[in-house]
């Protein structure tokens, strides 16, 4: 080609592909491109007090669930948040749920809430992933497949300790999440709704479905889009905003021990203190790009997370919840 022609070609060139070649640490992935938007979605709704909301049970809020795959054959899991204890079976064929599946939960009890119903209905998978902000595709499709089963699969033991005067009450719950599930599989995600009766039907197990109307934990679905592939954020977000909302005063969070902070959110177990530690601040840093005004930092020994009062959820969209 004579550099006449290259020169030609060039001028054709659009302005992206011009900065893909000559300086690509400024190109923005699409992804990333999302990303932006939604953080100024959140962060505007917020301001402007238009807040959607989604809901969250409490166990799930409290203890989360493992971040990673298990390994394999591993169908126990177990978290500790103070008087809460949480431990969840994995069905043996399915496995534990892990990762992506914790949305499920979340989507069912946002349903159950909106609803008023413990027999909740929806029009096809591509409705949850849309609801999320993911892709919808065959493998997206299948893999929202596979966290259905696991998560229909899973037996919950749930146990509160309170203490009444000198007498302490122990309350111990054992529950499914699902009592019945009528799915449609092998529709592609995207079809439109031939009748009601090719509705997804799922019904909630009393327990579950008692729970979430007791005590219906609402958090803001534009931050639960842009954290839904970053598992850990989005525990620590949903723990945030439900801790800062209940606090009075500040409190002393232990990272470390039976009773710290890693023992209740449904991260690995870290080698080193300090690489939780630097995990942490990490997060954190990523949930102050959502919500700037969040009352949460490391203490300066480094052994505890300071939480001070606040919510991530504004006043009208709290009272209409």
């Amino acid at each position: 080609m004579s550099a006449k022609d290259t020169r030609k070609t060039r001028s054709l060139e659009s302005s992206g592909a011009v900065l893909s070649r000559t300086s690509p640490d400024l190109v923005i992935s699409k992804q990333k491109w999302r990303q932006i938007e939604g953080i100024a979605l959140v962060r505007s709704r917020r301001e402007e007090q238009k807040q959607l909301l989604a809901f969250s049970s409490r166990p799930f809020v409290l203890c989360g669930l493992p971040i990673r795959q298990p390994p394999k054959g591993q169908l126990l899991f177990e978290r500790r948040n103070g008087r809460f204890f949480l431990q969840i079976t994995g069905h043996p064929e399915y496995g534990l749920p892990f990762g992506q599946d914790r949305l499920v939960p979340i989507y069912l009890a946002t349903l159950a809430v909106q609803q008023k119903s413990q027999t909740v209905r929806f029009k096809s998978g591509a409705e949850m992933l849309d609801t999320f902000g993911l892709q919808k595709g065959g493998t997206e499709y299948n893999r929202l497949v596979t966290a259905f089963e696991r998560i229909f699969g899973a037996t919950i033991f749930f146990r509160t300790d309170t203490m009444t005067g000198k007498a302490k009450l122990v309350n111990h719950s054992r529950f499914h999440f699902l009592r019945e599930a009528k799915l449609w599989y092998h529709r592609r995600p995207t079809q439109t709704l031939l009748s009601e009766d090719f509705k997804n039907v799922v019904v909630l197990s009393d327990e579950f479905y008692q729970e979430i109307t007791a005590h219906p934990i609402p958090t803001d679905l534009e931050a639960v889009k842009v954290l839904a592939n970053a598992h850990a954020v989005l525990d620590l977000f949903l723990w945030l905003s439900y801790r800062c909302f209940l606090a009075t005063t500040e409190e002393a969070i232990p990272l470390f021990g039976a009773l710290g902070l890693v023992q209740q959110l449904g991260c690995v177990q870290y080698s080193r203190e300090r690489r939780f530690r630097s995990k942490l601040e990490e997060w954190l840093d990523k949930i102050r790009v959502l919500w700037p005004e969040c009352p949460a930092q490391i203490s300066t020994d480094g052994c505890s997370l300071l939480v001070r009062p606040g919510s991530a959820i504004c006043r009208s969209a709290r009272a209409s919840a």
